[in-house]
């Protein structure tokens, strides 16, 4: 019977004919050889002779096609993070790409894809474990068939690298890898696969040893990012049809109680525990007690369009243009986590309130009879809005709106106030629960047995789902944390873990930690007030580096985004490379005017050229006049520079390529056609060929090709 685990060892094989991966730690299962160079695959009974062994490594990513080649992706190097129930759990440090042939043509845009793809692996925070479903909540868990391989047990929205581990899938299925034909020996399922496919999930995971009030336990914090629908803080947005939102994220905060296995060598958090009071409780069963809550952004159709400009243009298309997709994300959301309590943090006044109105507008459409409240106070004329179905009459009814005015609310450092959402959330709360389960020992699958389960969910929302998200959902883990350990008797009734110092330590940095992965993930730096969130106070260093941090998102979001969220596009399989016009048809070529790439070269030259005519030192009988007017001349030229970049931006973003949005397009040739009416440089500026208007976007066809 093959396996249902990964194998924690693979040793490579290679020759000029094929890949061998063996597991040297179970002989008898079969070698996955991939040929070369056509990348179909078969199982051996055995061993495979003619390769010579190139490494061990820790697993399989997954295999990806480019233009000219499939590559294999595997992972050479990871980082124990530490055990969860027992089960090792891993960070990828290092991969490698295997191709499978050598290239005979040079292709830049093969060598641009392999770049993105690398840099993408190289910083993302990816976890994986061979024996645990890190993409599933306990509660999923203990609903799981255990009988079922790992990977069909993984959770398809945060398996993220489901789409390059589809000729695995494929070949273990029946379906044949990449429409290679399945060798006739080796028709229909092939269950010897399943220790090759490894689950990796992206997003933030720690796991803390700790103490409250002498009692012994674990803490986990896991996010959980989607694959669906991600991308970069501009150019990913709103809902697509298939009803995912962007920055979607599932955070489970997690207690273990009586783990005895939680240790590892090395891993400080848990160093000086083993024989202290309180090891005797591991004699007990093994409690676990999970929470979680989600983000995403707001399901409707919705774009920030960047322009150079600090804020940038809001674009809302009509609400009941996206009711069918808002219906499948909430459908989607119901079905896996019962009622959804949707708590929205934008502004209810100036750009943002354009974004509220759209949100309520959806809920309204959605829930059979509305029900509506506003509630206003000396701080907000608005503090909270609710939206309630009446009476539950069809499916989502199990939506419940509650608007919070989080700006006014908390403006001068008051994040105190945010507890006033608290109180209002304090029934759905308590009827919401938590899961918990109990580890028999009689077991030997570890399954655990259900005594609570939690029936809804808290989905967390405001323009970015970073900054305000992150404190509110902090607030509702911290206070969901208290229940948990006043149920299990831990604290008294009344009584708060942030009473133990070095507790309320640990739990502020946990969760400022959490903050920061996801923020970087999404918008490319670490989140803003988490000087709040790890101290409980504002300091000017915290404010300084909130300062950094939006100037540097700035920075990123404009011109350094482009590439990411092509690499986003690229590994998740919302782009397919063509093999088609090879060595001609190249995606990455600046296809923009010569005159407008040149605009910041010529920048850059005068401020060059200004500052040396300032510190050059000047001979005594030297005439000033014309150095003078030398550096007046560079000082105009790079003034009009700057105003032009500033007025056509959109001509200076670093869009992504492979799948350019709608809206870059008509904004790029808006651009385009208010430079050519220019009076100075307008004649300056060839005319587009016929049929060529989308000059420097024109492999925006190619990047409508996208999987389903």
């Amino acid at each position: 019977m093959a396996s249902l685990l990964p194998f924690r060892d693979i040793n490579v094989h290679a020759s000029v004919s094929h890949y061998a991966f063996t597991s040297p730690s179970s002989p008898s299962s079969p070698t996955l050889v991939v040929d070369r160079p056509s990348g179909d695959l078969r199982l051996n009974d055995g061993t495979l002779l003619g390769g010579k062994r190139v490494s061990s490594i820790a697993g399989i990513l997954g295999i990806i096609k480019l233009r000219l080649d499939k590559y294999i992706i595997v992972i050479t190097k990871a980082q124990p993070m530490g055990r969860l129930k027992g089960h090792m759990v891993y960070r990828v440090v290092a991969t490698e790409f295997l191709p499978l042939r050598e290239r005979s043509l040079h292709d830049s845009d093969e060598d641009m894809y392999l770049s993105l793809l690398k840099t993408l692996l190289k910083s993302s925070p990816l976890y994986f474990s061979y024996s645990f479903d890190l993409t599933s909540s306990f509660q999923r868990q203990a609903q799981a068939d255990l009988t079922q391989p790992l990977w069909k047990r993984a959770d398809d929205r945060f398996f993220w690298n489901r789409f390059i581990q589809t000729d695995l899938v494929d070949y273990r299925t029946g379906g044949g890898a990449a429409n290679a034909p399945i060798p006739r020996h080796q028709s229909g399922q092939q269950a010897g696969v399943d220790p090759y496919i490894l689950p990796v999930m992206f997003g933030m995971l720690r796991i803390s040893f700790t103490r409250v009030n002498t009692t012994p336990l674990t803490l986990v914090l896991i996010s959980r990012r989607s694959r669906h629908r991600a991308g970069t803080r501009y150019f990913s947005r709103g809902i697509d049809e298939q009803g995912h939102v962007s920055n979607y994220n599932e955070t489970e905060q997690v207690v273990i109680l009586n783990d005895s296995s939680n240790g590892l060598g090395g891993f400080a958090s848990g160093a000086g525990m083993g024989n202290e009071k309180g090891q005797s409780s591991t004699a007990k069963d093994v409690q676990v007690m999970s929470y979680v809550q989600t983000r995403g952004s707001v399901p409707v159709y919705w774009a920030e369009v960047n322009t150079l400009h600090y804020t940038p243009n809001l674009q809302i298309r009509g609400v009941e243009t996206a009711v069918s997709a808002a219906q499948e994300h909430f459908d989607d959301q119901i079905q896996r986590y019962g009622d959804n309590y949707l708590v929205n943090l934008v502004n209810h006044k100036g750009r943002e309130q354009r974004v509220k109105s759209a949100y309520e507008q959806m809920v309204r459409t959605l829930v059979s009879s509305a029900s509506e409240s506003v509630k206003s106070n000396l701080a907000s004329e608005e503090s909270f809005h609710i939206v309630e179905p009446e009476r539950r009459q069809h499916h989502f009814d199990r939506l419940h709106y509650i608007y919070f005015d989080f700006h006014n609310e908390t403006k001068g450092l008051k994040w105190h106030r945010a507890q006033l959402l608290l109180d209002q959330m304090k029934d759905g709360l308590q009827k919401q629960q938590y899961f918990r389960g109990v580890e028999m020992p009689a077991d030997p699958s570890g399954q655990l047995e259900v005594r609570n389960q939690q029936t809804s969910v808290v989905r967390t929302n405001c323009m970015d789902c970073l900054d305000r998200t992150n404190l509110v959902q902090g607030l509702l883990a911290r206070w969901t944390l208290d229940r948990m350990l006043t149920d299990v008797g831990i604290l008294q009734v009344g009584e708060s873990a942030s009473g133990d110092a070095a507790f309320q330590h640990l739990y502020r940095n946990l969760w400022a930690d959490n903050a920061d992965v996801v923020s970087k993930s999404y918008s490319g730096t670490g989140a803003l007030k988490t000087d709040f969130t790890r101290t409980g106070k504002r300091t000017r260093a915290g404010m300084l580096q909130d300062l950094n941090n939006s100037l540097t998102r700035y920075f990123r979001n404009n011109f350094t985004d482009g590439p990411r969220q092509d690499a986003f596009d690229l590994f998740l399989g919302a782009y397919l490379p063509s093999s088609s016009n090879i060595g001609t048809n190249y995606l990455f070529v600046d296809r923009r005017p010569v005159l407008i790439q040149a605009v910041p070269y010529i920048l850059a030259a005068s401020i060059f050229l200004v500052t040396i005519s300032i510190f050059t030192r000047r001979l005594p009988n030297s005439a000033i006049l014309p150095l003078r007017i030398f550096a007046l001349m560079w000082f105009a030229t790079g003034i009009w520079c700057l105003h032009f970049i500033y007025n056509h931006g959109m001509l200076y973003v670093n869009w992504p390529k492979l799948n350019s949005p709608p809206w870059a397009i008509e904004g790029y040739n808006e651009a385009i056609a208010s430079v050519r009416k220019d009076r100075v440089v307008g004649s300056l500026v060839g005319r587009p060929e016929r049929g060529q208007s989308n000059a420097r976007l024109s492999h925006l066809e190619e990047g409508k090709k996208r999987i389903e």
